[in-house]
């Protein structure tokens, strides 16, 4: 039963990537407490890993630089899907060209950009109610 619950976030999780979507990520902030913002997921592995475009020197990658403990929430009416896990700073330029989007030009000249980083979050352990179904473990 975990299993089939597991992978259908899962596909919900990669179906809310890109541009127009819409998750929460929950970083600590410098003074020690939780905070939670939009932000559009680039790219996912199922639950397990999931990608996002910001700046450097931001306040996001300023709070990860402190503590890389993270939190992402996907939810609507039928479902709540919280990973709790790590996430990390890439600047590898192969990784940034890959995770580019068209919306991310708003922000950023383009992919080679040297403000645009990619946060690469590795989730330890999920919380899911997806059609009224619920799993909690780690991976």
């Amino acid at each position: 039963m975990n299993q089939e619950i597991i992978t259908r976030a899962g596909e919900i999780v990669e179906k809310n990537t890109g541009e127009e979507t819409y998750c929460v990520l929950a970083l600590i902030d410098l003074d020690g407490y939780p905070t939670a913002s939009t932000i559009t997921a680039s790219k996912a592995e199922g639950i397990n890993r999931i990608t996002f475009c910001t700046g450097l020197g931001g306040t996001r990658t300023n709070r990860i630089n402190k503590c890389n403990q993270a939190s992402v929430c996907f939810n609507a009416n039928d479902y709540n899907i919280t990973l709790v896990g790590t996430i990390d700073i890439v600047t590898d330029p192969d990784v940034k060209k890959e995770m580019w989007y068209g919306g991310l030009i708003n922000h950023f000249s383009g992919p080679e950009d040297p403000n645009y980083c990619v946060l690469r979050f590795k989730t330890q352990r999920y919380n899911l109610l997806v059609d009224w179904k619920e799993a909690v473990g780690t991976v």
